[in-house]
């Protein structure tokens, strides 16, 4: 029996990311050059499910399968079990077949055979979530993580944001007014000021307003942080830790395009890639981009306003990438933290008198929320349908 190309890429990504912690989203690039639009957005479809639920399936194959499965073996089984469990729409009959086809030609192609067509007859009874360590494995999140929302949130409402992370990612485009008068009617969606929120298929990359940097993808949230700096124009705006640049062009465009603004960036391969973005949004003209480590930057001359975005654990963006929740550890939030601090002092010490500094994580973990103020927010994909976000405005 052949296996279709989009079963075969997703297998692809899942294996890559069992055997080499490859990053889902890379490894799905990869795997998917040659294939159709249909068939790449089965193919992403079926390994983010499968990578996003890798603790549940994992739970799973260990109550069905006994014994070490081979990495290529366990990919086709998780894939199997999160089309007969999870995904709607999907034939039984394909689901099985093909993950066992996938499974070979190692021996343990029988034993896919064998969980599925059990799983298939029987179904599979989840622990109830009415603990933490039942929710982590009913929504498929690291039990940390869970305890972690449990004490902080309390249940319901981490039963939610459990629940809201494993759907799929709201796309959301940001239009650029610097770019012109440039026709966006057959973008499918609706429109609420500067905000396109995508309802139906549509190939970004593809459509001739994004080559035109007429719209950039940018959640909700993250859009919201741009407003929140509120930027004026002819004034001196830094922004530190800037790639991807989503937030500095967003500055740009709502300076009008008039001013100054400093974009800080460590790394010089995500430095040129800004570069790239700026020119795309036709904000180039007004970033100055300084290939730099944010913590020792200093400018004498100092900004008006300083927006820090800085390296964070990405907890509130779960649905958008699928393996972090399994990249992240408890260990790393307190490093995490320490680098926030001396990020923050930088920001504060390039502050002009009376100026405004915004600080911006998307995460949700209250660990990082280096700054506090009475004037924040914050916004949960249970509650707010995008991503987390924690931002904070004072002046200094």
């Amino acid at each position: 029996m052949s296996v279709s190309p989009a079963r075969r890429a997703a297998h692809t990504v899942v294996v890559r990311t069992l055997q080499s912690g490859a990053y889902a989203d890379r490894a799905l690039h990869s795997a998917s050059q040659g294939l159709n639009a249909r068939d790449r957005a089965l193919a992403k479809r079926l390994a983010f499910g499968a990578v996003q639920r890798r603790g549940t399936l994992d739970w799973i194959c260990d109550r069905f399968a006994k014994g070490k499965l081979d990495v290529p073996v366990r990919a086709a089984l998780h894939l199997g079990l999160e089309q007969l469990l999870f995904l709607d729409g999907i034939a039984d009959h394909a689901a099985i077949d093909e993950s066992v086809e996938l499974a070979k030609p190692s021996p343990g192609h029988r034993l896919v055979n064998a969980v599925l067509r059990r799983v298939q007859r029987e179904g599979v009874e989840l622990p109830a979530d009415d603990t933490p360590a039942g929710a982590a494995i009913r929504h498929a999140h690291p039990e940390w993580l869970t305890e972690l929302w449990w004490e902080w949130l309390g249940p319901d409402r981490t039963r939610a944001l459990l629940a809201a992370d494993n759907e799929p990612a709201e796309l959301a485009l940001r239009v650029n007014p610097l770019a012109g008068a440039v026709d966006l009617s057959d973008i499918p969606g609706t429109r609420e000021g500067e905000t396109i929120v995508v309802d139906g298929p549509f190939d970004l990359f593809a459509h001739p307003a994004y080559a035109a940097g007429a719209i950039t993808p940018q959640s909700r949230a993250a859009q919201r942080v741009g407003r929140f700096t509120d930027p004026q124009p002819g004034e001196r705006v830094l922004d530190l830790c800037a790639a991807p640049g989503g937030k500095t062009t967003h500055l740009a465009a709502l300076m009008g395009g008039e001013g100054e603004i400093v974009a800080v960036e460590r790394h010089e391969g995500r430095a040129e890639a800004l570069g790239r973005t700026c020119e795309r949004t036709h904000a180039a003209g007004m970033v100055r981009i300084v290939t730099a480590d944010a913590r020792s930057f200093r400018d004498e001359a100092r900004f008006d306003r300083v927006l820090l975005d800085p390296p964070c654990s990405g907890l509130g963006t779960l649905q958008a990438h699928p393996d972090l929740r399994w990249r992240i550890q408890p260990d790393d939030l307190p490093r995490l933290a320490e680098d926030q601090d001396a990020l923050l002092e930088a920001a504060r010490a390039n502050l002009r008198p009376g100026g405004t500094l915004v600080y911006a994580v998307c995460t949700l973990n209250p660990g990082e929320e280096r700054l506090q103020s009475e004037d924040s927010w914050r916004t949960l994909p249970s509650e707010d349908r995008t991503d987390g976000f924690y931002a904070a405005r004072a002046p200094v």
